[in-house]
């Protein structure tokens, strides 16, 4: 195998010192020789996830002291490494080989900003494949999905090609590109802020590409916690204050019907399933910051009427 220098590899972890030795030894068995491979340790009880990272050689931990979530944990990720290119995994991932490699090739173009790997569902070898990701997209209405999520790996999704956005499960990012428009917004928690992301990386003129030779695993075992009321009503918060932050001045208007049109329908949704309550309160803290999310706004570089999203793959249908 040849050395591919220039990537950091972050996986932050709570309290899933299972998942996470699944992940480290797939990670040790394929990544590039010169690769940095950095355990964040979202301050695990009995510091048992930096107990775990440190049984492999050669991966380095950095415990946070109290639990602050996954944006944060990344961030302190993010700013403490050593190379140029950052891959961020959940801890319920597992890698391939030739993985990185075919994901690290588009960087060799400076106008790209970040790969999404195809990712899918459950672990090596269990029956047919089905897919969690081949990148994200994004509805005018603010509905925010995975390509291809659910779905039977069919040849739609081996191919390549420029994409909206990435999902943090397992995306490639240039580091310093991050850094510049801000690195994932730790006010989210978790949820729908590599959405905002895709976002803000368009805004600087940033190019996102889908990579299908770069292939990740995914057990989606929820690291992050059960769907619980709080979390449900920080996922709501989150969906509206990505469609609030970003769409750009001229898309504002006319996507207004569109999403008046999903917020009923999701309120609809969640009623059924005797959810109401936290989807709508996660809408109203939403709406309380926007003076927040105006200042916001203002400070996106080019926010002005003649951007359009459309521009960056941001559809006038939901698609998958």
């Amino acid at each position: 195998m040849q050395p591919c220098p220039g990537l950091t590899i972050v996986i932050p972890s709570h309290n899933r010192a299972d998942l996470l030795h699944r992940c480290l030894a797939s990670v040790r068995q394929y990544a590039p020789a010169g690769t940095e491979i950095l355990v964040v340790d979202d301050a695990s009880p009995n510091g048992s996830v930096s107990q775990i990272a440190r049984t492999f050689a050669a991966v380095k931990v950095l415990r946070l002291e109290r639990r602050r979530g996954f944006c944060a944990a990344v961030n302190a990720g993010i700013r403490a490494a050593c190379h140029p290119i950052v891959e961020l995994l959940n801890d319920d991932t597992e890698v391939s080989a030739g993985w990185a490699e075919a994901a690290l090739a588009h960087f060799a173009d400076s106008r790209i900003a970040a790969v999404a790997p195809l990712v899918l569902r459950g672990a090596p070898g269990m029956g047919t494949p089905l897919v969690d990701s081949a990148g994200d997209c994004y509805f005018l209405g603010g509905i925010a999905g995975k390509r291809g999520h659910g779905q039977p790996l069919s040849t739609l999704y081996l191919q390549g090609g420029e994409v909206f956005g990435v999902s943090a499960s397992s995306a490639f990012y240039r580091r310093q590109a991050l850094l510049d428009v801000g690195a994932f917004p730790e006010e989210f928690g978790a949820y729908f802020e590599d959405v905002d992301v895709a976002f803000r990386l368009h805004w600087a003129g940033h190019r996102l590409v889908y990579e299908p030779e770069s292939l990740v695993w995914h057990r989606l075992s929820a690291s992050y916690g059960r769907p619980t009321r709080r979390l449900l009503e920080q996922q709501s918060c989150n969906e509206e204050r990505v469609f609030w932050r970003n769409l750009p001045n001229g898309d504002l208007l006319r996507a207004a019907p569109w999403h008046v049109a999903v917020l009923a329908a999701k309120a609809y949704r969640h009623w059924q399933a005797g959810k109401l309550l936290p989807f709508l309160f996660g809408r109203l803290r939403a709406w309380a910051e926007m003076p927040h999310i105006l200042h916001h706004r203002r400070r996106l570089k080019g926010g002005n009427d003649s951007v359009h999203s459309a521009a960056w793959g941001v559809e006038r249908r939901f698609w998958k």
